[in-house]
């Protein structure tokens, strides 16, 4: 695979798996840490630039969406949005610390754009959060630990 390949799909995996997109970026990282072909700062630092850029882009999801609460496609129940509005603002920004967990971390960044959490507070939290994950899994992977 050449370089450009690699680091390519692995941005697009870390970018793909940060939206609600049921995708996971882990494995991929994971097989190309493995390989040792390719410098270990540098594939955590595409995984984490795409990672933190796919939560960007559902920070400006939740921006404009929630004018569609009332149409009967919106894929949330009124209830449910309440419900993670409420949520985030009993845990606040800080809550964004926990963007890399599974299932729960996507919505977090998307209730952080609908509550309209300022971006660069939200870009610092996410980064944290996201090039943690990425260093915690290369220490697991190459036995840094």
């Amino acid at each position: 695979m050449g370089d450009l390949a690699a680091y390519s799909g692995l941005f697009i995996a870390a970018f793909s798996a940060a939206t609600i997109l049921p995708l996971q970026s882990e494995a991929v990282l994971v097989g190309l840490l493995l390989t040792g072909n390719y410098p270990t700062a540098l594939l955590i630092t595409v995984a984490s630039a795409g990672n933190v850029l796919g939560a960007a882009a559902n920070w400006l999801l939740g921006i404009g969406i929630e004018r569609f609460k009332d149409r009967p496609w919106f894929p949330v129940s009124t209830e449910r949005l309440a419900q993670a509005q409420r949520w985030y603002q009993r845990y606040g920004k800080w809550s964004l610390l926990g963007s890399w967990l599974p299932i729960i971390g996507d919505p977090l960044t998307v209730i952080a754009g609908v509550l309209k959490e300022p971006f660069w507070m939200f870009l610092i939290l996410v980064t944290i959060a996201k090039v943690s994950r990425y260093l915690v899994l290369t220490a697991i992977t190459l036995s840094w630990m």
